[in-house]
């Protein structure tokens, strides 16, 4: 019998679009084949020459490259917005739903100390929660 998640009456989150999530400490943004090519589409270039310009390897994994602040490589600081939008990796996709957010009520009030969004708005479902953390696991 599977555990009763202590999120059962769904978290609120409503996206503020400040951009906190795409900058600010280095990290790692997972991508796989598939988001490569996608992204490769997006800004018209070849898988190859995508991957020489904007991936690098962190054991077998591929990651996003970033700026030397930290920021996304994708994330405009003018217009505080991410230039890739429509096709962001599932990483971004599933903010702030990832395992590591909801593990505990004290990780997930971390979560909403550092995300101006998490916490407030609209309330998310268990069902929606348990689907994006099905997505990517962080």
């Amino acid at each position: 019998m599977s555990q009763t998640p202590w999120y059962q009456d769904g978290l609120r989150f409503q996206c503020t679009g400040c951009g906190d999530c795409c900058t600010g400490a280095p990290g790692y943004v997972w991508v796989n084949k598939e988001e490569i090519a996608s992204l490769a589409r997006r800004i018209s270039l070849s898988i190859e020459e995508f991957e020489r310009k904007y991936v690098r390897k962190i054991g077998v994994r591929r990651s996003l490259v970033e700026f030397p602040n930290g920021d996304c490589v994708f994330f405009d600081p003018e217009k505080r917005h991410c230039t890739v939008y429509e096709d962001r990796p599932r990483q971004c996709r599933t903010w702030p739903f990832w395992e590591s957010n909801v593990r505990t009520p004290a990780a997930w009030k971390e979560t909403c100390e550092a995300c101006p969004g998490s916490g407030k708005g609209q309330l998310v479902s268990v069902e929606q929660i348990v689907a994006q953390l099905q997505v990517i696991r962080l």
